[in-house]
């Protein structure tokens, strides 16, 4: 099957041929159609995050179609023929405290896909069926590919900013904010987007999703915040934030990796202010946020990239070079 890898961090992701996988006990073998590109992927290519057991193929929001599943499969998990999501979460331990009180997205024995398990930057790739997605067969697999990483992370930072934050900030306008303005909007929150000065793509495309005010990230909002969500891995952007929040508000940290944070002046924290992360996801955010978004509905602006062009796209983002979300398209999925 063709592929690109990881070998080492810094490189460039490397096309070559490798043998196709075969899934393992509890595992689907899955044709992939389509896997979105996350920043979290450029992280792990450029070193600021550990990837292990290399060469590996990154990609984690992944769609794709079950070819064949192991025999111990059981009833009630997706099969032959479904079409699936493979998200960052790919195997928990099932058994720690974590695991056992709703909060798998911390358990410290957890694999993720495309750092520890090969993701979706192949033709084929295998999953635990556990930790598989059921995705609707009629949007494209460009449409659906976001969601599974930029859609469930954004859905639960949005969760944690609370469902009180009527006037909510998002700082870094990219995949992950343009999926979630769109889920904010329909919930009736007052939306203020902060981009990088300058870039008028995504300013234009946050006012197309509801926004009602557009602004770069070093200027302060016309009014108080009750919630922020820092998309962006830029430390210094969180006592910017943090100081535009009213008294009672929280700033979400949103990135799986983020640049340090500088110091700020302890009364831009006090009036119980807060700021807190978000770490991975569960399979129940996955649930809530597929059924929710036909309903608003999502729709997601897409550039794609062939699958040999993946370290193209991870340039591209890493540059700013295009708005909403990057997916590498390894099958024919029809029109963008």
């Amino acid at each position: 099957m063709r592929a690109t890898v990881l070998d080492q961090p810094g490189s460039p992701l490397r096309v070559t041929e490798l043998a196709d996988p075969e899934p393992g006990p509890g595992q689907l073998l899955v044709a992939v159609e389509a896997c979105g590109v996350c920043r979290t992927d450029l992280h792990l290519r450029d070193g600021e995050l550990e990837p292990h057991g290399l060469p590996r193929v990154l990609g984690h929001q992944v769609v794709g179609t079950v070819l064949a599943a192991a025999p111990d499969v059981g009833p009630g998990l997706p099969g032959v023929g479904r079409r699936v999501g493979i998200p960052w979460l790919g195997w928990t331990c099932g058994q720690c405290r974590y695991c056992t009180t709703g909060r798998e997205n911390l358990c410290r024995r957890a694999r993720f896909t495309g750092r520890d398990l090969d993701g979706g930057f192949a033709e084929r790739t295998v999953a635990d069926a556990r930790f598989c997605l059921p995705l609707p067969e009629g949007p494209s697999a460009l449409e659906l590919a976001p969601l599974l990483c930029a859609g469930l992370i954004g859905w639960r930072a949005l969760r944690l900013a609370g469902d009180d934050a009527v006037s909510l900030g998002l700082y870094g306008f990219g995949s992950s904010a343009h999926v979630i303005a769109q889920v904010a909007h329909h919930q009736g929150r007052r939306l203020f987007a902060f981009t990088r000065r300058g870039d008028d793509e995504a300013q234009a495309l946050a006012r197309e999703l509801g926004v009602e005010w557009v602004g770069p990230s070093d200027e302060q909002p016309p009014e108080p915040l009750d919630a922020a969500i820092v998309f962006a891995s830029a430390g210094e952007l969180v006592p910017t934030a943090l100081h535009a929040l009213a008294p009672g508000g929280t700033v979400v940290c949103a990135g799986i990796h983020m640049t340090d944070i500088p110091s700020f002046p302890y009364a831009d924290l006090w009036e119980e202010r807060s700021i807190r992360s978000v770490a991975n996801l569960t399979r129940r955010d996955g649930e809530e946020f597929l059924a929710l978004a036909p309903r608003v509905p999502v729709r997601t602006h897409t550039t794609r990239y062939p699958l040999e062009g993946a370290e193209q796209a991870l340039a591209d983002l890493r540059a700013g070079a295009f708005s909403g979300s990057a997916v590498v398209e390894v099958a024919s999925v029809g029109p963008a």
